[in-house]
Formats: C-alpha cells, sequence, structure tokens
C-alpha cells in the first residue's frame, strides 16, 4: 500500500462530531508563557485541592516564582537536567514549572524504582540536581552518585495545619516502609528542604528565551522491558500541540471550569500530561491525590463535583465492582476516559452496566506525549481505542519492513513522524531513533511498538506490544488476545499470558491465572483449556497454565509480562 493512499485520507474523519476540527493551528508558545497566562487570568480560581487545602492560581505563580529563583541560585540554568523522585503533591506542580521557567528539564523518576534503575537514569541523562520526596531519598542515597544539589520535601508540607499535624494518619498509605533522611544526612553540603528556599528567595525568576520547537522541556524515560530505558525528548511545542488537539477534539471541555480529580501519577505521560499540564494551562482544578486509595479516589469526585475523570483501567476494573462506586453520579460528568492500557471489554461492559455511563478510550505513548488517538464523544465503539486526534495521521505498517498494511491487517501502529505530538527521538540515542523510524516514499513515520488495526470506520484496535509476541511453530500468537478470552470467564479474576520457552516449538503458550474467590476449587487446569477451544484456534490456547494469588503490573497498572519473564528464569 502506498503511503499516499487510504491512511492518509483519514477515513476516521467522518466520525468527528460537527464541532471538532480536522486540523488545528499551533501558536509559537512555551509552556512556560501558557503557565504564566493561566495564573494571570485565573489568579483568584482554586488550582490546587489537596486534602482539604487550597492554592489559588495566584499563590501558585508566586510559589513557582520564588522556587525558580531559588534553583537558579543554586546554579540551573536553560539546558541543565533536573531529576525529580515525587510523589502526587502541590510540591510536585510548583517545582516542575519552576524548572522549566529557566530552560530546564524535568527527568521525572518513577518513586517505585530501585536504586539500579535510579541509577541508569541519574546517569544517562547526566541530572545532577534532584528534587526528591524525602521519605524516598534512601533509594537515591543507595545509587553511590554524588549529586550537586538534592532538595527534599515532606509529603505533608501542603496539608491544612490540622492534617499536617495528623500527616502520617491522613497519608497512612504513603508512609508504609518509609522513612525520612537522618538530621545527619539533611546537614550535608549541598542538601536543602524545598520550603525553605521557597520562603527565602523572591519571586524574581529571571526571564529566559525559550525556542518552543527546539527546547526540551521534559524528559521522561520509557519502562525499559527490553534493555535500559531511554529518554524520551519531549518540546514545549509537542505539549502546547498536544493540549490543543486533545481540547479540539473534546471540545465541551471549557477553560478555567473543570474539577479533575487528579490520581493518576505526576511521573506518568498520562496523568502528567491531563492534570499537571493541561489541566494547569486550562485554568481547571486539581484534587490532587497522593495514594490512589478507592475511597479517596471515589470521595474526591463526590465531595468536589468532579467535571471529567481520567483512570487506567485497573482503577475501572476494581470500582465496577467496588461497593462504594455508586455513591457518585458518574452521568454528571462531561466524559470518563481510560489509557495507560488496553481496557478490557468485560470491564467497559460491566462499568456501562453499573454506572450507565460509557468509558472513552484515549490512546498514546511516552513517545506520543501524550496522545494521539481518543474516543469520540457519544460514538464508543468497545474493544478499540478510538480514532486518531486533529491534525494526526495515523496507519499500520508491517513489522518487518517499510510498507503499509490494508485495511483490516494486523500490523505496527505508527505515526506519521511530523505530527507535532511525536517526540524528538531518544536521548543522546540516534540509532535508537533511527530504529522507530520507517520511511515510506520519502515521508517517515514513527513506530509506536504497538500491534494493532485498523478497522473500516477508522478506528484502531489493539492487540499486543511487539515485543510481547510469542512464537509458537513459527505462528505469531497475541498475549493479550489470549489474556482477554481468559479475563472473560466469569469465574477468572485476572490473567497474565507469557511465551515459555520450547527447543522443540520455539515458545509455548503459558497462563498465570487469579481465580474470582467462587472459582476456588470449582475451576482447573482442563476447564481452562476447554472453555478456550472454542474462543481460540488451537495453537494459541495454552499449554500450561498456573493459579497464583496475585499477577504482578506495572506502577500504572498495566500486567508486568517483563516480571512473569523474570519468574520464569
Amino acid at each position: 500500500m502506498k503511503a499516499n493512499s487510504v491512511y492518509e485520507k483519514r477515513p476516521w474523519l467522518g466520525f468527528y462530531p460537527k464541532d471538532v476540527p480536522a486540523d488545528i493551528e499551533v501558536p509559537r508558545k512555551s509552556v512556560v508563557q501558557a503557565f504564566n497566562d493561566s495564573t494571570e487570568k485565573w489568579r483568584d480560581r482554586t488550582a490546587i485541592i489537596f486534602y482539604g487545602a487550597r492554592i489559588t492560581y495566584g499563590d501558585l505563580r508566586e510559589k513557582v516564582d520564588r522556587f525558580a529563583t531559588a534553583l537558579s541560585g543554586l546554579g540551573i540554568k536553560k539546558g541543565d537536567v533536573v531529576a525529580f523522585l515525587m510523589l502526587n503533591s502541590p510540591e510536585h506542580i510548583i517545582a516542575f514549572y519552576a524548572t522549566i521557567k529557566l530552560g530546564a528539564i524535568v527527568t521525572p523518576v518513577s518513586p517505585v524504582y530501585v536504586s539500579s534503575e535510579i541509577k541508569h537514569q541519574l546517569k544517562d541523562s547526566g541530572a545532577e540536581t534532584i528534587i526528591c520526596q524525602d521519605i524516598l531519598y534512601e533509594a537515591v542515597e543507595k545509587t553511590g552518585i554524588k549529586l550537586k544539589n538534592v532538595i527534599l520535601t515532606n509529603i505533608s508540607e501542603s496539608l491544612p495545619r490540622l492534617k499536617k499535624l495528623m500527616g502520617k494518619s491522613v497519608l497512612r498509605g504513603v508512609y508504609q516502609k518509609m522513612a525520612a533522611p537522618s538530621v545527619e544526612t539533611l546537614s550535608q553540603k549541598g542538601f536543602y528542604q524545598m520550603q525553605e528556599l521557597i520562603k527565602k528567595y523572591p519571586p524574581d525568576a529571571p526571564e529566559v528565551d525559550i525556542n518552543p520547537e527546539e527546547d526540551v522541556m521534559n524528559l521522561p524515560y520509557t519502562g525499559g522491558t527490553t534493555g535500559q530505558p531511554k529518554g524520551v525528548m519531549i518540546t514545549h511545542r509537542g505539549v502546547i500541540a498536544n493540549d490543543i488537539q486533545y481540547h479540539s477534539f473534546y471540545p465541551f471541555l471549557e477553560d478555567g471550569e473543570e474539577m479533575i480529580v487528579a490520581y493518576m501519577p505526576f511521573y506518568h505521560a498520562g496523568g502528567q500530561f491531563t492534570a499537571l499540564l493541561s489541566g494547569i494551562m486550562r485554568g481547571a482544578t486539581l484534587v490532587v491525590i497522593t495514594n490512589p486509595d478507592p475511597d479517596d479516589v471515589l470521595g474526591a469526585v463526590a465531595k468536589n463535583g468532579a467535571t471529567m475523570f481520567v483512570g487506567a483501567p485497573a482503577m475501572y476494573e476494581l470500582l465496577k465492582d467496588y461497593e462504594k462506586t455508586d455513591r457518585v453520579d458518574w452521568k454528571r460528568l462531561k466524559i470518563i476516559a481510560s489509557g495507560a492500557d488496553a481496557l478490557n471489554e468485560r470491564t467497559a461492559r460491566d462499568w456501562e452496566a453499573r454506572t450507565g455511563t460509557q468509558l472513552h478510550d484515549i490512546y498514546g505513548q511516552t513517545e506520543l506525549f501524550a496522545l494521539s488517538h481518543g474516543t469520540p464523544l457519544g460514538k464508543q465503539k468497545i474493544g478499540t481505542v478510538g480514532i486518531p486526534l486533529p491534525s494526526t495521521i495515523a496507519g499500520i505498517l508491517d513489522p518487518e519492513k517499510d510498507e503499509f498494511m490494508d485495511f483490516g491487517e494486523l500490523g505496527e501502529i505508527c505515526v506519521r513522524f511530523d505530527c507535532s505530538q511525536v517526540c524528538k527521538g531518544y536521548w543522546k540515542n540516534p540509532e535508537a531513533t533511527e530504529d522507530c523510524l520507517a520511511t515510506i516514499d520519502g515521508q517517515k513515520w514513527w513506530r509506536t511498538g504497538d500491534l494493532g488495526r485498523m478497522d473500516d470506520d477508522g478506528y484502531f484496535h489493539i492487540y499486543d506490544r511487539k515485543r510481547d509476541l510469542i512464537k509458537y511453530k513459527g505462528l505469531r500468537i497475541y498475549a493479550r488476545e489470549v489474556e482477554e478470552v481468559l479475563r472473560n470467564h466469569p469465574l477468572i479474576k485476572e490473567a497474565g499470558v507469557i511465551g515459555v520457552p520450547d527447543i522443540k516449538v520455539g515458545e509455548n503458550v503459558k497462563a498465570m491465572v487469579v481465580l474470582e474467590s467462587d472459582g476456588r476449587g470449582n475451576l482447573s487446569e482442563e476447564d481452562i483449556i476447554a472453555y478456550c477451544k472454542d474462543k481460540l484456534t488451537p495453537y494459541k490456547i495454552p499449554r500450561i497454565i498456573e493459579f497464583v494469588g496475585e499477577i504482578p503490573r506495572t506502577d500504572v497498572g498495566k500486567v508486568s509480562r517483563r516480571e512473569l519473564r523474570e519468574e520464569e528464569l
């Protein structure tokens, strides 16, 4: 199929609502400018609600400017990389905007990383300064890396006075097995307390010239399920463009009006984009949740009158059966979206039956910071991730060569490289960048690594990650397809599928299965195999089944097939 064929004709445009444009204009503007504009325009509006404490946009601006002045005083300048090891908190938002105000680059580190993973990111990014939650510092110390600046902050710092005194009980889930650094550690040269810096320095942040098209502002690292994690270069223009695409696709979201429950982690592309970036730039109020306890999430939605909700499939899987879910009138929300992982069809149907509302799947990845596809309001097609956003051209490539697949054929999802939300490439790794690019008729396309297909309506279906493909006697098996079949069994709660090496056939399909409580003792390996026989072709049926207590998941709730494979070694 030629590059200028059906994909570039964008058949999905026929499913756009009437008020959604096919294309957008992207102003030459930095995220810093967008932040300054929003904090001026909505100066008296509440920007952040944190366990009852409220911070206005005016207060947020002053704290950001003070902290930016402090960072400048510590020698941080344009182009420097600053590592963030932080939980969701007002301080995370303050530190983020203060850092990029200086033209510096944020590299967010996952709080679940062990010391070796933190060490790799610090060394690879070149970060010499870290802003860190005090209870997470121990893992940094164990890396053995000598940093110029260590700025620590306490998770309870922004709580209301009474709750601050009760800090550990209010945020009890955060404090388990964590301890703040000793007084001796804090007194070392180069160690600072974030709140003290904000108090000490005036709100006189230096003005820095930023090139939105070229300057990198964000350096998240990919999960590293194959090889070492890689830094993804995100520019100011990429974020501004994706924000406009997102709001053009969902035009009912109103600037200065939305109430967003921000439970998804800010170090992850999904939580960072929808709340910390787009939410703040658009004058929304963020109800920030540090520990995603279902009671806290539901309470925040109900008490604050949330107008929209974005969650990972794992949260919906939990809430659809949770006893308190009905305390929220979900029909009052403008949209309920699911992202960060593929949404199980049964979960989507069960959610609709329980709440009377639809889940709108959205799709993206770190390299497409953060969204490339979405489900049009009221035009849900269960089992898909929706259609490309405005000014986004996507297609399906042959996974092995630079050729397009026909409609309906399975291949690798790609996005044209000149689409605004596509990253600049990988940090100091041009070889890895080139490996992700396909060139067809002189046009470059970014390979996502996700296997899927596009149907006749232009909706995209995702099957698996390319790296999770199982090969049995040369035949391809998609782990997610098998997992979907297993999860649809009424007595199966969770399932994880991997390939297990076998010298005769290449790989056998192995399924790790978590049973529902009423399935224990009532469902055998043979029962599961029999169940699969009329739902999967014979070679896809699991040869090995193991009953387990839980399935390991990533920090955003995806099945961690890497950990499942490691357990087999």
